[in-house]
């Protein structure tokens, strides 16, 4: 292992200072900026969230896929250190802006997939936190960057780490790309189906569009297919509060570790971290976020364990019945619902009652089609699938940048 500089290794290139007069909601230049670097080492895109930008500006400011980018600005506590490689989107350019570094390896000592997981261990964070200045938001400059010491293998070595350690990282986020997109189809066929009622009739055309005959539904106060019910949420689920004897040390979901938006929990805490309020969680269990809704926290359970009672837990009573269940409460028209019907200012809290009265309207024949995917064995896989790798790379990282583990060519 040498000890040398990152300067010696590593350049930075500032982002761009955009115009916000040239700002658009819908264009083919992206604005990567620090919200794009996520607290897991990853590159965030919500396009709801993006700034487009219509105006001329350097050509040296586009990024390429698999460009390495930092943040030079801490706008979440530990973020420093954090960095991401941009991915390829389709008719859309990434282009980097201010506060955003690029970073550009040197070739002769440094390999860019091995400086991605170097940035992020402990000796640097630990060293950019020091030279970080500022109160409100804390920055750092790119020589702060190039003061910092590390010990790193030779370039070869490096490529060898870098590839194995970049490997496990793209099989974690193709997993959860394959959860998100999953998710995003069958939010659009609710929407599609239990919506806008334009399930496939009996030629396999959209219902409502096409014609199909609809009733009024005093309960609901709006018009409905024939044949359809109004349904709560109680109808459809059973609520679980089995507490835990607290005899195991068992994985455990609570609000720390669901994502917002996202049905995948793949992220675990361990239950010796909690004393009191926790229940049993079997895998599968639709899980939702009670204390502050607007946080939009629902998801399944990804295994056997227990979770912590700021979570509700439920089963659905029929099998068939799990995929409508779950996507109702997942749905922003369910988050809204709950926000108006929760009790508390500062700790807004969603009761089970409030909860299980939800009205829906629902039909056993479509609700068993919309079950036709398995959405709850797929997501439960590549959730622990996910949690394995991370595991894996999380114990092999600090081995492999401080030579306490190494790899064959």
């Amino acid at each position: 292992m040498n000890k040398i500089k990152l300067g010696k290794l590593l350049k930075i290139k500032h982002g761009f200072a955009f115009k916000s007069e040239n700002y658009v909601n819908e264009g083919s230049y992206a604005l990567v900026t620090l919200a794009n670097i996520s607290e897991d080492n990853n590159f965030q895109f919500n396009r709801d969230k993006t700034i487009f930008y219509e105006a001329d500006f350097p050509d040296d400011f586009k990024l390429k896929m698999d460009d390495l980018i930092m943040p030079l600005t801490e706008q979440v506590i530990g973020l420093f250190g954090n960095s991401a490689f941009v991915p390829q989107k389709e008719n859309l350019q990434f282009v980097l802006n201010q506060r955003v570094g690029k970073v550009i390896p040197n070739d002769d000592h440094a390999d860019k997939y091995y400086l991605h997981y170097l940035l992020s261990t402990k000796i640097v964070r630990d060293q950019l936190e020091y030279r970080a200045s500022g109160t409100r938001q804390r920055n750092i400059s790119p020589d702060d960057v190039y003061d910092v010491t590390v010990y790193v293998p030779d370039v070869d070595r490096q490529r060898v780490i870098g590839k194995v350690l970049y490997l496990l990282e793209q099989k974690v986020n193709a997993n959860n790309a394959i959860n998100d997109n999953l998710q995003q189809q069958l939010k659009l066929m609710y929407d599609y189906w239990f919506t806008q009622f334009d399930f496939p009739n009996e030629d396999g055309k959209p219902y409502r569009a096409s014609g199909g005959a609809m009733v009024w539904n005093e309960s609901l106060q709006r018009e409905v297919p024939v044949g359809w019910k109004c349904r709560t949420l109680g109808d459809l689920l059973t609520k679980n509060a089995t507490p835990f004897d607290y005899q195991t040390t068992e994985p455990t979901i609570d609000l720390s570790v669901m994502p917002t938006s996202s049905i995948s929990l793949d992220k675990l805490n361990s239950s010796d971290a909690f004393s009191t309020n926790l229940f049993v969680m079997t895998e599968g269990d639709i899980m939702f976020g009670s204390i502050r809704p607007y946080l939009k926290k629902a998801g399944i359970a990804p295994c056997n364990g227990v979770f912590a009672g700021t979570i509700q837990s439920y089963s659905v009573k029929k099998d068939s019945d799990y995929n409508f269940a779950l996507f109702t409460l997942c749905r922003d028209a369910f988050f809204d619902y709950a926000v108006q019907v929760s009790s508390g200012t500062k700790m807004p809290v969603i009761s089970t009652e409030n909860l299980l009265e939800y009205k829906v309207a629902y039909s056993a024949n479509i609700a068993e089609q919309f079950n036709a995917i398995d959405v709850r064995n797929i997501i439960c896989k590549n959730a622990q699938e996910i949690q394995q790798l991370t595991k894996l790379r999380d114990w092999l990282l600090p081995m492999l940048m401080n030579g306490q583990a190494t790899i064959a060519d």
